[in-house]
């Protein structure tokens, strides 16, 4: 069975380079250093008009995934833009206290973007009951679920991957990301059974201006995703 690519990019140049490479499909966002956030609706509109689908990330801001109403709003106003810009899909998620899934709040986003993709994006790994919040994004129509397991990498979660992936028996997608690299995605693919890879497929800027860094306008260690790992992705996928 072939294994999807997904590649998650915060930049129009971050963008062509995927899809260089030879993504089959894009997580579009801003921040990736924080995770993801939304990104602005100039992005989505070039994102718009490449040759494979996007799913955009709703997240309105870094840090927990414990929304107040303003957020809420916000994540409204952003599937809407999502909509309007022709994007084929959103990435979604919130928690509760206690880490398990904000269902309720999750119904309302997910109504909201009724006809578009759907994907329940990492917040998954926080939860205490990953069965638990499997059967819950089954029920709320989700057509897959971003992890890594519960664990900070995919590599450390495969037992659990490898659990989920058999228990959703077809309901879901199971798409594993976080630490997936070509030197290992086809041991994840072959140890868990999942069938789509998330990965940002970035190499570390060698160089980098001391004068933007001192000014606060640029980290010291930046990333750049890189078309030719994004092929060497593919092409480790499409051994499998």
């Amino acid at each position: 069975m072939p294994v999807l690519l997904e590649v998650c990019v915060d930049s129009a140049e971050a963008l062509e380079a995927a899809v260089a490479g030879g993504a089959q499909r894009i997580e579009l966002c801003s921040a990736l250093d924080v995770g993801g956030l939304t990104p602005s609706k100039g992005l989505m509109a070039l994102a718009a008009k490449m040759p494979v689908p996007v799913y955009v990330m709703i997240r309105p801001r870094a840090g927990d995934f414990i929304f107040d109403a303003a957020s809420r709003d916000v994540m409204l106003a952003d599937i809407d833009a999502a909509r309007e810009s022709g994007l084929a899909g959103v990435v979604l998620g919130a928690s509760l206290g206690d880490g398990r899934l904000d269902v309720d709040l999750l119904a309302l986003l997910a109504e909201r973007s009724r006809g578009m993709g759907q994907t329940l994006h990492r917040a998954f790994d926080l939860v205490p009951d990953a069965d638990e919040a499997l059967e819950q994004a089954i029920s709320l129509g989700f057509e897959r679920i971003l992890t890594s397991g519960l664990a900070v990498r995919a590599p450390d979660g495969m037992p659990l991957l490898r659990h989920l992936a058999d228990r959703s028996a077809g309901r879901i997608a199971m798409m594993a990301g976080s630490g997936v690299t070509p030197a290992n995605a086809a041991h994840i693919v072959a140890g868990t059974g999942v069938a789509e890879i998330h990965a940002s497929c970035r190499l570390p800027v060698t160089s980098v201006d001391e004068a933007l860094v001192g000014f606060g306008f640029a980290a010291r260690q930046q990333y750049r995703t890189s078309s030719v790992v994004v092929a060497e992705m593919r092409e480790a996928l499409s051994a499998l």
